[in-house]
């Protein structure tokens, strides 16, 4: 785990249990990160299909509905949203002003969350694992 992703969580003396859904998750960190990712996880859950599940992907939230939809997670200064690299690139423009790698996007604790673009990139994510399954 990451220095900064550890002072982002407020994690119990003696635990090393690793969170086994995105509520134990959310209870190890702290505000305004807990925040954050409760919008994020509402702007998922509006724009997924109504049978997406919730689930823990390699240590973080995430939204799975045939494969995983998209992944979010709380470090010390930002929370990030992974909707992978072809979706980043689609929306590209969109992004200018925040932190992008190849696979996240970094949303700073101190600013607006734009819920509405987090909905757009789900959905588009949706519209690329149909076009994978169509091949």
């Amino acid at each position: 785990m990451k220095k900064a992703e550890k002072s982002a969580r407020k994690l119990p003396a003696k635990s090393t249990a690793k969170p086994k859904s995105i509520d134990e998750y959310l209870a190890l960190v702290a505000e305004p990160g807990r925040g954050t990712l409760n919008k994020i996880r509402a702007a998922i859950r509006a724009a997924a299909p109504r049978d997406a599940t919730e689930t823990i992907s390699y240590g973080i939230p995430a939204f799975r509905h045939k494969e995983v939809l998209i992944w979010f997670a709380a470090f010390a200064d930002h929370c990030s949203l992974f909707p992978t690299g072809a979706i980043i690139e689609q929306f590209k423009s969109d992004l200018k002003g925040y932190k992008v790698s190849k696979g996240t996007i970094q949303f700073p604790l101190n600013e607006p969350l734009p819920a509405s673009l987090v909905k757009k990139m789900v959905k588009a994510r949706l519209a690329y694992i149909a076009a994978k399954e169509r091949k």
